[in-house]
Formats: structure tokens, sequence, C-alpha cells
């Protein structure tokens, strides 16, 4: 189809070619695994790998496919077959989806126990219990599946942003997998991904729309124009907001062993939400950006003034001592949420000005399992004519099946790697990006906050779709 090679940033290498019709080839995954791929010599830009495309689909009247969806013959999506696999944070995660949006199987082993034990994630021990679980929990997928690895026909990975050392134990799962089975791999963003399940749930959930995207980690706004490409209206300047919750729920001495948000949520339907008057974030500031650094100092000096012993658990307090925790925690939960209401609200004005053919908010990530957090941003966009989307609690917080749905997203517009050597050496540098934006920051929303100029390590996934797309 096209008799030069093009480069792209290693994320997604490799472009699939559709005709100028948008009819997608039509034969099967399988038989796109056994195409050769052919060395040629090709200059190439810094740090972006080669791109080669299988000579026998070379032809004069092709072009690259830049469309939102090429349109697939609905026996290549029952066809398609994707293996998930999640380990930015602290879940070890893999799934199976078939292209048809079937969920085939979904596993999740939780490091519930050890977020206990420390009060929060704690890297090296994450990886250690992600490396022990690992090949477990992709057989367990399989075989809830009741497929082989040979019947896959791509392998997708959360490559960031997250933490390196469970971002790497997950890669490295992947691309054993895809190199022994003759698999492409799909890089995937943790971010997209959150924000994409929405639309294996919601099949009339169409580009563009708007996403909140909330969780221990992040906290984000972003207008989502097209895969690949979005722009950032707002994000966190220090902690997200179920770092708060987390947060909170420790010193509260609540069970984290099901994380803290589900913890206040259900303290909090006991208690007093007026009783303790907590300041709203940022009120001065007239952005979309987020900070919960000093509500979590008002929780903690709350607490101190009521003498709340967090080493005393909830089950052994007293009742006026419970009655005082479950105030703090109904009070910090208002507040917390009034944040995401105001910064929810800007966000849909601009969005609205950017894109004025929006229809949706989407809310996900962890902290979006919330019922109360999803009952007041539903009062937000009913002010705008807008519905809100929110996935199911199982696939708000991480899961495989996020990853290979975003990787299914990306594979029907070509944006995959080729199968990768069924054994990286020793030294092998893999592509972890665990600080990654994922959209550029909207010129009205900048923040010249220190945190989030040291968060920018890696240049954002849509300013490198962007630059692929005007390089063809």
């Amino acid at each position: 189809m096209v008799s030069s090679l093009l480069t792209l940033p290693s994320t997604f290498s490799r472009l699939n070619l559709v005709q100028k019709s948008s009819i997608f080839i039509p034969f099967t995954f399988k038989a796109l695994n056994l195409l050769k791929f052919h060395k040629q010599p090709l200059l190439r830009p810094f740090n972006y790998p080669l791109l080669r495309f299988p000579s026998s689909l070379n032809s004069p009247a092709a072009h690259f496919s830049t469309s939102r969806r090429p349109v697939l013959s609905k026996s290549f999506d029952d066809d398609l077959v994707v293996l998930g696999i999640e380990t930015s944070c602290d879940d070890t995660a893999a799934a199976i989806v078939r292209g048809n949006g079937e969920i085939l199987s979904q596993v999740v082993s939780s490091q519930a126990d050890l977020l206990a034990r420390y009060g929060g994630v704690a890297p090296k021990m994450a990886e250690e219990a992600h490396s022990l679980v690992i090949d477990q929990v992709v057989q367990d997928a399989l075989d809830k599946a009741s497929l082989t690895e040979r019947e896959l026909s791509a392998v997708a990975v959360t490559i960031g942003p997250g933490l390196s050392l469970c971002l790497r134990v997950g890669v490295q799962k992947a691309r054993r997998v895809a190199g022994s089975f003759n698999l492409p791999i799909i890089s995937v963003h943790h971010m997209e991904a959150h924000a994409l399940v929405a639309r294996l749930i919601e099949k009339e959930l169409q580009f563009p729309f708007l996403a909140l995207l909330i969780s221990g980690g992040h906290n984000l706004l972003v207008l989502a124009h097209d895969l690949g490409h979005y722009t950032q209206l707002g994000t966190t300047i220090d902690d997200a907001i179920g770092e708060a919750f987390d947060k909170t729920a420790k010193w509260l001495g609540l069970d984290m062993r099901k994380s803290g948000g589900p913890a206040v949520e259900q303290l909090a339907e006991e208690g007093d939400a007026e009783s303790v008057r907590f300041s709203i974030p940022m009120k001065q500031h007239k952005d979309c950006n987020f900070s919960y650094a000093g509500l979590k100092t008002q929780v903690k000096v709350a607490i101190a003034s009521r003498n709340i012993d967090a080493k005393v658990p909830l089950s052994c307090a007293s009742s006026l001592d419970r009655s005082s925790r479950a105030d703090i925690a109904a009070s910090f939960q208002r507040v917390a949420v009034l944040h995401l209401e105001e910064r929810c609200e800007r966000a849909v004005e601009w969005a609205l000005k950017i894109e004025p053919s929006i229809k949706h908010l989407v809310v996900s990530g962890g902290v979006a399992s919330n019922q109360y957090v999803r009952a007041r941003l539903d009062q937000v966009v009913q002010k705008y004519s807008l519905r809100l989307v929110c996935p199911p609690p199982n696939l708000c917080t991480d899961n495989g099946v996020m990853i290979a749905w975003t990787g299914i997203e990306n594979f029907r517009v070509g944006r995959y790697d080729p199968p990768p050597p069924a054994n990286d050496p020793d030294d092998f540098m893999y592509d972890l990006r665990p600080r990654w934006p994922l959209g550029e920051e909207y010129a009205e929303g900048k923040s010249e906050a220190r945190s989030l100029r040291r968060a920018r390590v890696h240049p954002s996934l849509t300013s490198l779709v962007q630059a692929s797309l005007q390089q063809q």
C-alpha cells in the first residue's frame, strides 16, 4: 500500500493501512500475525523506533488511517481477542475482551492486606506482590475465557503513568506472552483507559466528551476530542482526592483492606456533614485545577482536637467517639466533593466553548465508585443538559478490562507494535512512563505550580499522536 516507511513514537509504532473508502482490510488477525516484516534502511528522529509495514500490503492506492474509527466488519470485531494487563499501582489485573465489547474474563488480585499493613502503597512491596501473582492472574484470565495464548490477537499493557517498579512487572509479562506467541503488543496510557472504558459500557458515547478521572493518584479533567487527542482542563497541583480519602480513613482508624474511599463513604452515612466547617480548597483560583493537601491538614487538625486515637479500631470505639469520627468523615466528604463540583462546573463551561457538541461527562477512576460523588456530579451535569456516564464500580477501579478495551480501540486505528523478541536481554530498557500527561494544557487553565512542571517528564500522549499524524 505504501512504498515508504514512517517513524512513530514507541507508544504506537506500527500503523495498519486502510483503503480510502475506509473499508478495513478483510483478513482475520491470525493471518496478520504470520506476515513478515522486512528490514529497510530508514532515517529516524531522536528516540523514535523503526516502523515497518508488511510488503504484501504495499499499494499506491492506500493512505494512513487517521479517522476516529475505520469501518470494521462484524466478523473482524468478533475475531479480535485482546489480553489486557494492568500493574500500574497496587492491583494485579488481567482480562480478555473481544473486539465487539464482550468481556470474556476479568481477574484482579488485590493487595488489600499490604494497604492495611502500610496504610497506603509501598512501591517495593507492591512490586514483589505483583511478581508473585502475575503469572497466575494471566493464566486465570485465559482459563476463565477458555482460551490459550495462541487464540489471542494481541496483548495490551499499561506503560504509564504509575509506579515504575510496578509497571515493569506488567510490561515484562506482556512482552513474554507477546514474544512467545508472535502477538502484536499495544502500549496503553492508564488514564486514557479509565476514560475509554466508558465507551465499552455506553455504546452511544462518541467523541467529543468531557471526562473527570479521579483516583488515589490522579485528579484529571480532560476534554476528549478523539482517540489519542485530549485537552487537559485541570489536574491536581498536589494530592489527588483518592489520596485524601485514604489518609482520612487511616487517621480515623478505619479498615483499609477495601481502601480508604469505601470506608470513609460508609462511615459518612452516620455523620453530620455540616458539623465540621472545613474550607473548600482553592476558592480564589478561577481555574479547573485541584488541591487536597490543605484539606488533609484540616482533617488531621480536626481529628487531633477531638482526641481520636487511630490505633483504636472503629469497631472498638465508644458511641461518642464513633459519632465524632462519623461527623469528620461526612464533613470531609462533603467538602472534598464540593471541590470536584466547582471544578467540574467550570470545566463544562470551558468544554462547551471548545466543543459545543459534547453531550456527556464521563466520571471514572477508583473514586468514581463513590455513590455520593456520582449523585452530586449528576446534579452538576443536569444544569447543562448533559448526561453523566460512570462505569460500574468494578470497572472504575484499576482493572484489565479497561486496558484490553483501550488496546482494541487503538488497534482499530493501527496503533500497536510488532511482536517483541521471545526473550528480552538482561539489560533491556523497558519503555516505562511513570509521569506521563494525557493531554496538552488548556491555555486558560495553565498552572505554574512547581509540582505540575516537575510532573511533565514524558511528552503527553496527545503530543505524540499529533506528531505522528503530521509526519504522514
